[in-house]
């Protein structure tokens, strides 16, 4: 376990040093081997400073937020505070915790290329997969583990078939800096169950005691081939944001995503995601535990640490959520607009206006009316084979969680409802239509259908029902697919023709 020690006392010594004076009487004059027996961060001979600092800084739940929205920021500007960051510091490690890709319609049209692209540009250092990466199949990560410049990590996602880990990331990587070796260890929660399934089939994720034992063995590793420090990226946290100061945790609160025995000698500093909370969190063993909210509002997660190359051990000398205000009065970085321009074609239709918004809709309206056209096209394309009960199922929302008044962008759509989940006229059970559809307490649930055969249903009788693949293929629905919509016709789309014929005006 690395050795922690004072930061003032680092912090005075790292000053000193720096700045040429004489400490214990010796001189400047450089020696074969350093010392520091008193832990002061200056060698007991010659004076020079044993002290490395590094930086991190950690960013999660972008959901492809890159161009400025009516609620978030783009990254012009926060490309500028990563090049500057670079420019100034040698030192610095820049870390994703997941969910990169999916949820905007630049990054969207480009299956996650163009966000790939401003991460090699803002020299990232490595990219925990978060489950949204998988929402369009694992052979767009492939696709993007190719063009990456950095690896994507996941220490355990697992094939089904053979029990190895895949192939398109890897459990760690270790970067230098200064001399110091940088462990960095990325896993997936147990979120499996956010992804639709049929998205994952052949794969599984390692969770609970059998992540801890992965990450505490590649952390020996790491260890065993001098690591110095080590990082661990998890896309999963806590799911209450925190105060603006650093607030401890006890190991109970965290025991739902994160086993304190890590922090045992095994992690030095977490990095979390997919909560979409901002927190600073201290557990027991002084590790800290930092999260920013998602959609590139909260900003970014930044350490700063302090390592003694004599004894090993460390001291964080900044940790600290640095708001989107403290950069947005930079100038725009360029490579924001170029990258915007080398992506033109793929994502070009998404700056078509489909039509005109009278007044603001919420997220209940826009679900409900989605629930709507899911039972029309049923009536449309089945109602002469198969009589249609309703349609409908799991419908969510996603930042910025309503439509605006005034001209409408498919953007703005493909924003709200980013996933490619087709659609597909299912059968069911009564009683399972019942207990699943029409009685639900899920809040997500939003159906339409034909109120005469709602309200008599037969719980042992058979029938059939539109939904999108995300619903049909959550086993507990209990949902058998007989016959598949258009392939490539998603919520967004039927929603731009809807408002395209002026209904909403």
């Amino acid at each position: 376990m690395k050795k922690r020690v004072m930061p003032w006392l680092l912090a005075i010594a790292i000053l000193l040093s720096g700045c040429g004076i004489v400490m214990d009487g010796h001189t400047d004059k450089p020696c074969e081997s350093h010392s520091d027996a008193n832990y002061n961060g200056v060698c007991d001979q010659c004076s020079q400073s044993v002290m490395t600092t590094f930086d991190f800084y950690s960013i999660n739940d972008l959901h492809g937020k890159i161009v400025d929205g009516e609620n978030h920021p783009g990254v012009d500007e926060l490309t500028t505070f990563f090049v500057n960051a670079r420019m100034s510091d040698d030192n610095v490690v820049i870390l994703s915790a997941g969910d990169m890709w999916q949820g905007s319609a630049e990054s969207n049209m480009t299956h996650g290329l163009l966000m790939t692209d401003w991460m090699n540009e803002i020299g990232v250092s490595a990219m925990t997969l978060g489950n949204h990466e998988f929402d369009w199949g694992e052979a767009y990560i492939e696709q993007n583990a190719d063009f990456a410049e950095f690896p994507l990590l996941a220490i355990n996602i697992y094939d089904r078939a053979t029990n190895t880990r895949v192939d398109y990331c890897q459990p760690s990587v270790i970067v230098d800096r200064d001399g110091i070796q940088i462990g960095i260890i990325g896993a997936i929660g147990d979120c499996y169950s956010s992804i639709s399934s049929d998205k994952v089939e052949d794969i599984y994720f390692k969770t609970g005691s059998e992540l801890t034992a992965l990450v505490k063995a590649e952390s020996e590793r790491l260890r065993s081939e001098g690591v110095d420090f080590v990082v661990y990226a998890l896309h999963d946290g806590y799911g209450k944001s925190g105060a603006a100061t650093t607030t401890s945790i006890s190991s109970g609160k965290l025991a739902s995503y994160y086993d304190v025995s890590l922090s045992d000698g095994y992690v030095d500093l977490v990095f979390e995601g997919h909560t979409h909370q901002q927190y600073l969190l201290m557990d027991q063993y002084g590790v800290c535990h930092l999260q920013n909210s998602g959609d590139n509002k909260g900003g970014i997660s930044h350490v700063e640490v302090a390592f003694n190359t004599v004894h090993g051990s460390y001291s964080v000398q900044t940790e600290e959520l640095i708001e989107t205000e403290i950069y947005s009065d930079m100038a725009d970085d360029p490579i924001v607009e170029a990258l915007l321009e080398k992506y033109k074609e793929q994502i070009s239709p998404a700056n078509r206006v489909v039509g005109y918004n009278k007044s603001e809709r919420n997220s209940t309206f826009l679900r409900q009316k989605v629930a709507d056209l899911y039972y029309q096209i049923g009536l449309e394309e089945w109602q002469d084979e198969y009589e249609i009960t309703l349609g409908g199922g799991f419908l969510s929302v996603r930042s910025p969680y309503y439509l605006p008044a005034g001209d409408v962008k498919y953007s703005q759509l493909q924003s709200l409802f980013p996933f490619d989940n087709d659609l597909v006229l299912c059968s069911i059970k009564g009683r399972d239509l019942l207990a699943k559809f029409i009685n639900t307490s899920n809040e997500n649930y939003f159906i339409s259908g034909n109120p005469d055969l709602m309200n008599n249903v037969d719980p042992s009788g058979t029938y059939y029902v539109v939904v999108d693949t995300y619903t049909s293929s959550y086993a507990p629905n209990r949902l058998t697919v007989v016959e598949e919509y258009e392939k490539g016709i998603y919520a967004r789309d039927l929603l731009a023709d809807y408002i395209g014929q002026g209904s909403l005006e």
